[in-house]
């Protein structure tokens, strides 16, 4: 069964706690503290595995937790460190957090390993509370909790070029005519259950990726038959030939058909924020109509869509007769196109989850007249978050308001147009 989409649950290893152990010698009356520290807690991890091209794993088993790091020993010893949990899925899925439906990783573009939670760390054993005044030291720090998350899996292929279509209109056929997929084909009058890729090799020596987008029927953008599960595979291509049964064999009318599913495609692109793609018409069974038959039923879709600017291109899939012309145009097509992979941004931070103890400090610096934001919190935050993009100073923001430095920054006094510096950053400040 093909899947490209599931629900999971996911936990990374909480950290071991640090040891309260004293040395205990013949002939030593007093030894001092040497509680070892805990192990650190195993990370959740998702890698990309070629041998894998579906998600259908995660729809039978959906929890998977990283082991915990065992806690420190007597005698300095280290707890062992948790083992990882790493979670096999195919190139160009997208993982998201469930709820917000916000964006952590896309194992896409050379992306091949992520690590979405990061095990808790491991306490420390009371050796290192030791001090001139506190000799014998009573207590050793816990390990840091497991972070949970619900995240959704959804694979979306990669490919240059997506054909779509009603069903039956000869997709199938057309891809195992163009490349080396090998489709299942047959006179169904419903849909391929999958979507199906193909490489196109051209006779100059170029060459594309083809993915026949499947569950394309009116009312699909709204979830209707099996359209919401492949049209986010639609994403990825820069380039749509969208196939008709230009010769009606089944009684379909090939130029509402396209309006029909140009509406699905429309309804799809608000919804989910799509950018425009190019397209281009592959007039499909022409091989069933002979002389005035064929001119007729390519005029018919030419009249409607030329002045669009939309290339009609008359073929026949069974035969192959036109396949070349088309190719090639939608090779020109591609180069003529910014050469950028589709690669989805990240929206989601999962470090924001860990409970952050590490200090901050906020102050007012009277000669330079600027206010100070510093210490091991924000130095964190700064090595994981982007302040260049949209996305990351969005992120930037929100950490300051939800870790209360904002608040810090107005008792101090601030106002709009004061100037605040964190390390090599400084920006002004307005509410």
């Amino acid at each position: 069964m093909f899947a490209d989409r599931a629900d999971i649950h996911i936990r990374s290893g909480k950290g071991g706690d640090g040891c309260v152990a004293f040395r205990r010698e013949l002939f030593v009356a007093a030894g001092g503290p040497n509680g070892g520290d805990g192990g650190r807690g195993g990370d959740v991890v998702f890698e990309v595995d070629k041998n894998v091209n579906t998600l259908t794993d995660y729809r039978y088993v959906r929890k998977y937790s990283a082991q915990n790091g065992e806690n420190g020993r007597g005698n300095n010893c280290t707890g062992a460190d948790g083992a990882d949990v790493v979670l096999k899925v195919p190139e160009g899925t997208v993982i998201k957090e469930k709820t917000t439906g916000k964006v952590i990783a896309d194992m896409s573009n050379g992306n091949i390993r992520e690590v979405v939670l990061k095990g808790g760390r491991g306490g420390k054993g009371n050796q290192h509370y030791a001090t001139s005044t506190m000799q014998v030291p009573q207590y050793a720090q816990p390990g840091q909790d497991a972070t949970e998350l619900d995240v959704t899996l959804e694979l979306k292929v990669i490919a240059d070029v997506g054909l779509v279509g009603f069903p039956n209109v000869g997709k199938s056929t057309f891809l195992s005519m163009i490349s080396n997929a090998k489709p299942k084909i047959a006179n169904y009058h419903f849909t391929t259950l999958s979507p199906n890729l193909g490489v196109v090799d051209l006779k100059n020596g170029d060459g594309f990726v083809v993915a026949d987008i499947p569950g394309l029927i009116e009312g699909a953008s709204e979830g209707v038959g099996l359209g919401l599960d492949f049209l986010r595979h639609i994403e990825r291509c820069k380039v749509l030939i969208h196939i008709v049964d230009a010769a009606g064999t089944e009684g379909r009318d090939a130029v509402n058909d396209i309006y029909a599913i140009n509406k699905e495609l429309e309804a799809y692109k608000e919804k989910y924020n799509m950018k425009d793609k190019p397209w281009v018409i592959a007039a499909n069974k022409l091989d069933v109509l002979y002389g005035e038959e064929k001119d007729i039923a390519v005029q018919l879709l030419t009249d409607e869509f030329g002045p669009q600017g939309i290339k009609v291109f008359p073929i026949s899939a069974a035969t192959g007769e036109g396949v070349d012309a088309l190719l090639f145009a939608v090779n020109s097509m591609l180069k003529s196109l910014p050469d950028d992979p589709v690669v989805f941004e990240k929206e989601f931070f999962p470090e924001t989850l860990e409970k952050d103890t590490e200090p901050y400090f906020v102050n007012y610096d009277e000669d330079e007249d600027v206010y100070v934001i510093e210490g091991p919190r924000i130095e964190k935050m700064l090595g994981y978050t982007n302040l260049d993009s949209e996305k990351g100073f969005e992120f930037f923001q929100n950490f300051l308001k939800t870790n209360g430095i904002l608040e810090d920054l107005e008792n101090l006094g601030i106002k709009d147009g004061d100037t605040v510096r964190m390390y090599g950053w400084t920006f002004d400040y307005y509410k």
